[in-house]
Formats: structure tokens, sequence, C-alpha cells
């Protein structure tokens, strides 16, 4: 009797603990703004998962890098601090290097190339390529196609040796601009405006929704539309919180990542069209595309640049991102 009444005892505390446990909490850093397509995409996130995991799943967004910057926010995670975020595909070169098939120049037509690829066996593939690090790749966000920008026109490679290009910081990039004899510049996003007005450098490559929200366009004479790289971003979070959710749960809240995703890459799209429309009507700027044999010279003066990284990010992947242009 004594030892029935006990038992009785214990399943009810646990029953109490669980009615009454903490939910758990998923703390989601970026560094945008939240009416740009990733700040978007996090606030559809959090709707979603506390409408279908209510009471048991919390997702606190932070916006404009309150929580953490992209410089830190992958040591921050795997340190339990956070739990998502979303940095650009270049910033994760410290743990693997295959993702430094995005910035190679000229690889991918059009973002229905990248689509192709990212969503196909090898761009699958790749978001694991960081677990041994700690971390588990989720999905790829859209920002866009980069475009090339000077106050002189650019057609084909000969028309940007010996200029000044601002450039992240990345080994890929560098090469890029090297391989046509042009100078790369390795500077803060924040500062290239008055670079650009002071004629500190040259040009820049962006995609067109930062070209339009930092008014790059205002002081610069011509840009072309190059589509020469990418500018993505890779949701991620930690293999130790990932694998000690609920199976159930975690099914749940990668549905409706995958879903908050699709959602920020639409908003991606439709922002990268009008952004070049209002560009082109401000007449600030001459804005013009190349010509297939223009591309052709751009694809052969960069092949070599595939060539230096092929060890590194490996040549089937770099033959399977070719692929996806057909």
């Amino acid at each position: 009797m004594r030892f029935k009444k006990l038992l009785t005892a214990l399943v009810g505390a646990t029953l109490s603990f669980s009615v009454f446990a903490a939910p758990i909490q998923i703390k989601f850093s970026h560094v945008v703004a939240e009416n740009t397509p990733k700040g978007q995409m996090a606030i559809k996130f959090k709707q979603l998962v506390e409408e279908r995991l209510p009471g048991k799943v919390e997702v606190k967004v932070f916006p404009n890098s309150q929580l953490f910057g992209d410089d830190n926010v992958l040591e921050a995670m795997l340190l339990g601090d956070v739990q998502l975020a979303a940095p650009s595909l270049s910033k994760f070169d410290n743990y693997t290097k295959k993702l430094q098939v995005f910035d190679l120049p000229f690889l991918f037509q059009d973002m229905a190339a990248v689509e192709r690829f990212q969503n196909g066996p090898a761009g699958q593939e790749l978001l694991s390529a960081l677990e041994r690090k700690g971390l588990v790749g989720l999905g790829y966000l859209h920002n866009g196609m980069k475009q090339l920008s000077a106050n002189a026109s650019i057609r084909v490679p000969a028309d940007i040796a010996g200029k000044k290009f601002r450039i992240q910081t990345s080994d890929v990039l560098a090469a890029q601009f090297e391989a046509v004899k042009a100078v790369p510049v390795k500077k803060p996003f924040s500062e290239v405006f008055t670079l650009l007005q002071t004629n500190a450098i040259d040009g820049q490559e962006n995609t067109w929704s930062n070209i339009y929200s930092k008014k790059f366009y205002e002081v610069q004479d011509n840009i072309t539309e190059s589509n020469h790289g990418l500018l993505d971003y890779l949701v991620v979070t930690s293999k130790e919180f990932w694998m000690d959710l609920p199976d159930d749960m975690r099914d749940t809240i990668k549905k409706s990542l995958d879903e908050s995703i699709a959602y920020g890459n639409s908003i991606a799209a439709e922002k990268d069209n009008s952004d070049k429309e209002a560009i082109i009507a401000s007449r600030r700027t001459k804005v013009s595309s190349l010509t297939p044999e223009e591309r052709k010279q751009w694809v052969d003066a960069m092949k070599p640049v595939w060539k230096k990284f092929e060890k590194e990010i490996g040549a089937d992947l770099i033959k399977a991102a070719e692929a996806s242009n057909q």
C-alpha cells in the first residue's frame, strides 16, 4: 500500500512538472531590419512555430545585431547562447571551404540556376558540411545575384583592369578581381557609400536591393547587370540543440522553417525586381546588361579562379553547380 501511494505521488509530480514545464526557447539572431526579406522570414517563423507548438516553444527574434553580429554569432551558437542565425555564406570559411562554391564568379547564370543547385542532391548535401564543426545547415535564404557598378562602363573584363573594387572578406572574391587585373579592397559594408562618394574606390559589387537601399546608384554612373555572383545566407543551428529536440517537435520546427524560408525568398525575389526598376526609374545611373558574347568573355576569364579553389571546394561540387545552368 505504501509503495502504491509513493508511485502515485511520483506519477502526479511528473505530470505536474510536464504541465508547468517552461517552453523551449529559440533565440533567432540576425543583423538586418525587420522589414527586409530575412527579417520578415524570421517573424514568419516565429508565428508558425508558436501557432503549431503553443506553450511548448517560444521564439525570440533579435534583429539589427541586437544580440550578435555575423562575425561572432556562430561561436555564440556553439556555446548555446543563440539557437538560430542566418549569416551570409561567405562567413563560413572557418567551418568548411565547400560553401565557397557560392562565391565563385560567373558560375551561376541566374537565381533559377542557383535554386536548382541548392534544391538538388549536391546543394542539400552541403547543408551537412558543417556538422563535424557542430553546426547544422537548415536552408538557403536569398538576397540575390550581384551586379557590378562603377563610374565607367563595364562590358568586358578589360574594362575593370586597374580599378579598385570593394569586396567582402573572401579569398575567392579577391581572386575574382585579381583575375581581371582589378584591385580588390576589403572594407566594411557600412563604409561603401562614402568610399564611392569620395572616389576612394572605383566600384563595388552587390545585389539590387543593397544598391538601392544604400543609395550606391546615386554615386555611381554605371551599373552592369552582370549576375556574376551570389549573395545568399545559410540558416543554421547547433547540432547539439537540434538533436536534443524531440523528434516530433524537430519535424514541426523544420516544416515551419521551410515554409518561412520560402516566404522570405519570395519577398527577396519581388524586392530584387522592384528595386532594380526603382534604380532605372531614378535616372541617376545607367543600367546595362551583358550580351551572351560579353558574358562568355567573363566566364572564360574567371574559370582559372574556379580551378584555383577546386581542391578546397571539390571538383564534383563545382561541376554540379555548373550543370545547374542547363
